[in-house]
Formats: C-alpha cells, sequence, structure tokens
C-alpha cells in the first residue's frame, strides 16, 4: 500500500511535524507540488489524519493521573452508550477505552492535585450511569508512551 517514498515522508513527519513543505521536500528531494500531491493523498487514504498540537497537561498543573478501570452493568442496554455519553462530559477524563471482558471501559482522569481528583470521583465519576464496579489505579510514571511507528 506504501511505497518508499510515502515510507519517508511519513518518518520524516513523525521525527518533525513541523517541518514545512518545502523544507520536507527539499530533505525528500522531491517537488513541493509531488509532495502536496502525496500528503494529499495519504490524507485521502486516512493513514496520514492531519497535525495536531501535543499539550503537556503537566505543565499546566495538572499533577495526578489516575486509571479508572469500570466494569458497566451489562443488563441495560443502553449501559455502554449512557455511559460514554456521559463520560464524555467530564473534561478532567482525557482518554476512553473499551474492552472485552470483566473491565469493560478504562478512564484516564487528570487533575490538579489529589483534593481536585476527589471532588472529579465523587461529583462526577461516581455519578455515571450504570456502573456494577469501579477500580482506581494511581498512575506513578510513564515508562514508554511512543507514537512513532517503525515505517
Amino acid at each position: 500500500m506504501l511505497d518508499d517514498l510515502d515510507r519517508r515522508i511519513l518518518r520524516h513527519l513523525q521525527q518533525d511535524p513541523a517541518l514545512s513543505i518545502p523544507d520536507l521536500a527539499d530533505r525528500l528531494g522531491v517537488t513541493g507540488s509531488r509532495l502536496s500531491r502525496r500528503l494529499d493523498k495519504l490524507q485521502a487514504n486516512g493513514i496520514l489524519r492531519g497535525q495536531r498540537a501535543v499539550i503537556d497537561w503537566r505543565a499546566l498543573g495538572y499533577a495526578v493521573e489516575v486509571s479508572l478501570r469500570v466494569t458497566l452493568d451489562k443488563t441495560q442496554n443502553r449501559a455502554f452508550d449512557d455511559f460514554i455519553e456521559a463520560a464524555r462530559g467530564i473534561p478532567e477524563v482525557i482518554e476512553i477505552q473499551t474492552f472485552l471482558g470483566r473491565v469493560d471501559v478504562r478512564l484516564s482522569v487528570i487533575a490538579r492535585d489529589m483534593q481536585h481528583y476527589q471532588n472529579i470521583y465523587r461529583s462526577q465519576v461516581l455519578a455515571l450511569p450504570h456502573i456494577s464496579d469501579i477500580e482506581a489505579l494511581m498512575h506513578v510514571a510513564r515508562i514508554k508512551s511512543e507514537e512513532i511507528l517503525p515505517l
């Protein structure tokens, strides 16, 4: 599906996503128009979803991260839909994942400190619908968080 030029484009963008089209074209040894066509093709095929700013939430004063593993009451037909819709409304929930198995959903919650986390947990998380069981895992360290793919 990808040729050598596509892989080289993606490798360079992963290493330095802020590269301008002229600079990237120079590094790749292609014209800016050829590079633009390739980027358009990668986006049209859903391979390149665009560029975004990655903000370090710790630098903004959030010091606590908690992973909540939630089991839902699956006797309710809309348990997943209702829970996920409500969880999306909590600004401090930065990630929602669903699973097959004993745990149905994992929420990543950030907070400024433990008091802030307790407030979020008690007033917002526990108010989420269809919770059967919930387990909190306090985040200690991020050992590896890599978004660069081996291309």
